[in-house]
């Protein structure tokens, strides 16, 4: 069992009950890459944390928290909102979706796979300019096993409440107790034709995103869908949302994604290093919890608005893992055996380092 998922069984009684939902940050509160500036990704691009976009043609809308700024559903304070760009005719391939994987360790109980797999139900709060049917598809890590599903908006520029149940697969390949991907959910805003499949079965025509005859968001101009409230879990029968505590989310969060930042002040830092030569050093960040795997690192803004005045900076030489990260910082010329501020200088422009370990 993940730290993560011991973090979420440990929530405070009458807020969580325990990881009754298997979606993280379903509420769409946290959103530590992007700070609720929208994205218009070319190919793909994580918006709220946990939540990934991917489009199968460059540039077809803009998707971000709280975009459109309607007022969010009883309970709830955000939503991840998406408007299309164009009206964009889809091809037989293509795929404008939003998900969610979720890890392995976090679905292998539910036993797809096996003879013992059990129901699950899907439910969220969704709002669009149009109406209609809409689909999308609950499937495994390597996309060939799908269930495409359907659900209506009646009224539009309306949140309306949606539950889809869904029988557990008793066939295919699921990945187990592992930190891979254990189960994809993904909600369709256009999907080809040769992309879906028809809704209420389980289907082993690989890489199906949605349903046959679903409505296409892309394919009017304008055109809204907005989503929250997202939650799945064991049954047949849709439960109130399992809202966790705010830390609860933002660890959960952090296995997969972390982010430490200046703020907009000079000079602001967030961590130390020391070099070992007159032209390196290393710093180290610690992690809040332990990611699921040893991130990929990068750094936000430009090397010059950082202190010191590194001329590079990179993932350290020295090994690092879930836990920690090195970070390589080159100079012009230091001190060897001082100490260095890892943090902002003199500018204004926010700096800071980012750690990916989704899946």
């Amino acid at each position: 069992m993940t730290q993560a998922v011991v973090l979420a069984q440990q929530a405070s009684t009458g807020v969580s009950q325990g990881f009754k939902n298997r979606i993280i940050n379903g509420a769409m509160v946290l959103d530590q890459r992007n700070a609720g500036v929208l994205i218009n990704p070319a190919v793909a691009g994580y918006t709220v944390d946990r939540w990934y976009y991917y489009q199968s043609q460059t540039s077809k809308g803009t998707i971000g928290q709280n975009a459109g700024s309607v007022t969010p559903p009883v309970g709830f304070t955000n939503y991840l909102g998406f408007t299309s760009t164009s009206a964009y005719s889809i091809n037989s391939t293509d795929q404008f979706l939003i998900q969610q994987y979720i890890e392995g360790f976090n679905f292998a109980d539910l036993g797809f796979g096996s003879a013992n797999a059990k129901t699950v139900t899907l439910s969220f709060q969704v709002y669009s300019s149009l109406t209609g049917t809409f689909g999308g598809v609950l499937q495994n890590s390597a996309s060939t096993r799908n269930y495409p599903f359907t659900y209506t908006i009646s009224t539009a520029n309306t949140w309306t409440s949606i539950s889809v149940t869904i029988a557990g697969d008793t066939t295919g390949t699921w990945v187990g107790a592992t930190n891979g991907t254990g189960v994809k959910v993904v909600f369709s805003l256009g999907s080809g034709t040769s992309q879906s499949a028809t809704a209420g079965a389980w289907t082993g025509t690989s890489f199906i995103t949605s349903a046959t005859g679903a409505t296409s968001v892309v394919g009017t101009n304008g055109a809204t869908f907005y989503i929250t409230g997202v939650q799945l879990e064991v049954g047949s029968t849709a439960t109130s949302f399992d809202y966790r505590p705010y830390g609860t989310e933002l660890a959960l969060c952090q296995r997969y994604y972390y982010q430490v930042a200046a703020g907009s002040s000079a000079y602001t830092q967030f961590g130390a290093g020391r070099a070992f030569s007159t032209t390196g050093g290393n710093g180290i960040v610690q992690f809040p919890m332990p990611m699921r795997t040893a991130p990929t690192f990068s750094y936000l803004g430009s090397v010059g608005n950082y202190d010191f005045s590194p001329t590079a900076i990179a993932s350290g030489a020295v090994p690092s893992s879930n836990t920690h990260m090195t970070v390589g910082m080159t100079f012009s010329s230091i001190t060897s055996g001082s100490m260095f501020w890892l943090g902002q200088n003199a500018s204004s422009t926010p700096c800071g380092f980012t750690f990916s370990a989704e899946l």
